[in-house]
């Protein structure tokens, strides 16, 4: 294989820069591997050239500039995982502008490709009587259906990040006194995370279905390889689309698998925990970041207000008393 082809610096980048030379964590692998399988798809239709046979002069900045435009338009990703993907394009084309001077050029107009700059909406999340309804609706008569209730138990009280999740083994997991998850979250920071008495009934009942040995994961792929972060998010979407005939609430919010995190944080926020003791269940770095629940729950800035208000009135949202004034209200 020639050296300086594409195909031998796309193995070079992730073997000798990001696990050998940088340690990068295995999540942190996993990501830009997505993100490469991507572009070589995208490649593959747009061009119809097999990955081990693209160029690396075909892929100019112009073209990834489409990629990331497909990724918005076609995929439906958000300016935040449209940058998490730059990022990771970003990190290999310096590497090829150190490894290959001869595209320093071409590499150059790569990395002055632009994140995008985006207004961060409010935080949401789905509520108790939701989470209950989207956990009860996978069909447990089918072995997919009691694991989807499983994983969604444990998505929704832990609030474990969707990586994290699809990459529990079944040695992370301890049932007996104390039940609780290991996992390695951001900067490689293991924490545990305690279970309830459910959660535990039901993960306890699909891990002896389930079987294993210790590597393997908890929430295996139906041919039993690990989770996709794509076939997480697929299930959860199969699943809100199920719940909502019985919570119809459902039917106007977007729910993926960080959703089921922010629930896991505001379940925590309203039952009185500190802020500081969920930064640390979620594995946050710092409480800066864990902060934004704060301004997201409606209900606890009513009672917040409850409390300041001289009058001792309890406050209440306003409501338009007529459909007309209701209708105006919500343009």
């Amino acid at each position: 294989m020639n050296t300086s082809s594409f195909p031998a610096l796309l193995q070079r980048f992730f073997t000798d820069r990001l696990i050998t030379q940088q340690g990068a964590s295995p999540h942190t692998v996993a990501g830009y591997r997505d993100t490469f399988r991507l572009l070589l798809q995208f490649a593959k239709d747009r061009l119809g050239r097999a990955p081990s046979a693209l160029r690396l002069e075909e892929l100019n900045a112009e073209f990834l500039e489409a990629f990331l435009e497909h990724l918005e338009h076609s995929r439906g990703n958000r300016p935040r995982t449209r940058n998490h993907r730059l990022s990771a394009l970003h990190a290999f084309f310096r590497y090829v502008s150190l490894a290959e001077p001869a595209y320093s050029m071409q590499c150059q107009r790569i990395l002055a490709i632009p994140v995008k700059r985006f207004e961060r909406g409010p935080v949401e999340f789905i509520n108790e009587e939701e989470a209950t309804a989207l956990a009860s609706a996978p069909d447990t008569q089918t072995w997919i259906g009691r694991r989807d209730r499983a994983l969604l138990l444990v998505a929704v009280q832990t609030g474990m990040r969707n990586s994290e999740l699809t990459s529990l083994r079944c040695q992370d997991v301890e049932l007996r006194a104390g039940a609780h998850i290991r996992c390695f979250g951001k900067g490689r920071k293991m924490r545990r995370t305690p279970l309830r008495p459910d959660v535990v009934s039901v993960l306890k009942a699909w891990m002896s279905e389930r079987g294993g040995e210790p590597a393997d994961p908890v929430f295996p792929s139906s041919r039993g390889g690990t989770l996709s972060a794509d076939a997480f998010q697929r299930l959860v979407t199969r699943h809100v689309a199920r719940a909502s005939h019985t919570c119809p609430s459902l039917k106007t919010k977007t729910v993926t698998p960080h959703t089921l995190r922010h629930a896991a944080a505001i379940a925590l926020l309203r039952g009185g925990i500190d802020l500081t003791v969920i930064a640390l269940w979620l594995g946050h770095e710092s409480t800066e970041t864990t902060e934004i629940y704060l301004h997201a729950d409606m209900q606890l800035k009513e009672r917040a207000l409850a409390h300041s208000n001289p009058s001792g009135a309890v406050p209440g949202r306003y409501r338009p008393s007529d459909r007309l004034l209701a209708f105006l209200e919500g343009l």
